[in-house]
């Protein structure tokens, strides 16, 4: 039987209590043992919820070192804002800790190498959590793409027609580039375009637009448009907002010589070119494309955790590694670059 991993969450921000329920709703593989984020009434009211949904007690840790120095410790989950991860991974990773990250990996994609070969040369398992990849449509669409009966892929359409309020960006540091590293593309589409380039692979060259709408004051972009050419010749077409009222749930469009694949609201439907149809991954589910960015389920942050534990026990690889996650980074400094120059540009791979 496999052992129980013990973890820390370190972070106490709005995706934190979603991360709590997570690590609850798995007792058979995972024990939450405390909440790093100093001592604040914040924290404490965290760790007490976590206290309540595991049934045991959670402690408080007062730093990152008091975590690291823990010896049952297995894995840390890290929640926090982008531009402080590094002074936080390198304690851990010393330690021997994994490291379970929330998105993105850092706030562009120097930084974001620099860190997976921080996680690398110190012999420690990195796994991203891109949760939308563990969706059960998700899932059947990767076994429909690898099973080879679509055909060549020739067209993708990518969608995120989301909504954010003022008070949203109000927030300090949010859509910042010194916190966030960027507003829609890093801060939002970076799940549905890990998706899509899941399915898709890389991409080669893009034309882009980007724009602050005057529906926000903020420092970065609101509103991206972009023009993609893939890598094995497909060519697509990404369109993300957070200006998009009331929001509307994100999609993927994957046309096929054998049929079209269309990921929306936690379901995949597939128009065969035969007429025939299927539609697979249950009832229809939230994203937090709305107003409320935490309208979704933690089911699918509990199936990348779980999948994190097997991982590292088994000596895997866990579904999204930090080196998968660096060709999200590579597209979006792409998209940034080519809509500052009005240039297309070309991806580089290193």
């Amino acid at each position: 039987m496999q052992k129980i991993k013990t973890c820390v969450i370190v972070g106490a921000g709005m995706v934190a209590k979603t991360h709590v329920l997570a690590c609850a709703a798995s007792p058979e593989k995972i024990r939450l043992k405390g909440i790093v984020g100093g001592r604040s009434s914040r924290v404490n009211a965290l760790a007490a919820e976590a206290s309540r949904h595991t049934g045991q007690d959670v402690l408080v840790y007062s730093s990152v070192d008091e975590a690291a120095a823990d010896s049952d410790i297995d894995f840390a989950i890290i929640a926090t804002p982008p531009n402080v991860r590094a002074e936080i991974v390198g304690p851990l990773a010393r330690a021997g800790k994994h490291i379970l990250l929330e998105k993105p990996v850092a706030r562009n994609t120097r930084e974001a190498v620099d860190l997976v070969e921080m996680c690398r040369d110190a012999g420690i398992v990195l796994g991203i959590i891109f949760q939308h990849r563990m969706r059960a449509a998700s899932l059947k669409a990767r076994e429909l793409v690898d099973s080879g009966a679509l055909g060549a892929l020739s067209v993708c359409e990518i969608s995120v027609p989301w909504w954010r309020t003022q008070a949203y960006y109000d927030e300090p540091g949010r859509g910042t580039l010194a916190r966030d590293g960027g507003g829609v593309l890093i801060s939002q589409a970076i799940h549905t375009i890990d998706l899509a380039l899941s399915l898709t692979g890389g991409v080669d060259r893009v034309q882009a637009m980007a724009a602050t709408t005057r529906f926000h004051t903020m420092e970065t972009e609101d509103y991206v448009s972009a023009g993609l050419r893939f890598k094995n010749g497909a060519v697509g077409s990404l369109v993300a907002s957070t200006a998009s009222f009331p929001g509307a749930p994100e999609s993927i469009i994957l046309h096929f010589d054998n049929a079209s694949l269309r990921l929306a609201s936690g379901l995949l439907h597939v128009d065969w070119r035969d007429g025939s149809q299927d539609t697979f991954g249950g009832a229809a589910s939230g994203t937090g494309g709305g107003a409320d960015p935490m309208a979704f389920t933690h089911e699918w942050h509990q199936g990348v955790f779980e999948d994190f534990v097997d991982a590292i026990s088994s000596g895997r690889t866990p579904v999204v590694t930090g080196e998968a996650a660096l060709l999200s980074h590579r597209l979006i400094d792409a998209i940034i670059n080519s809509a500052k120059t009005g240039k297309e540009v070309e991806l580089q791979d290193e």
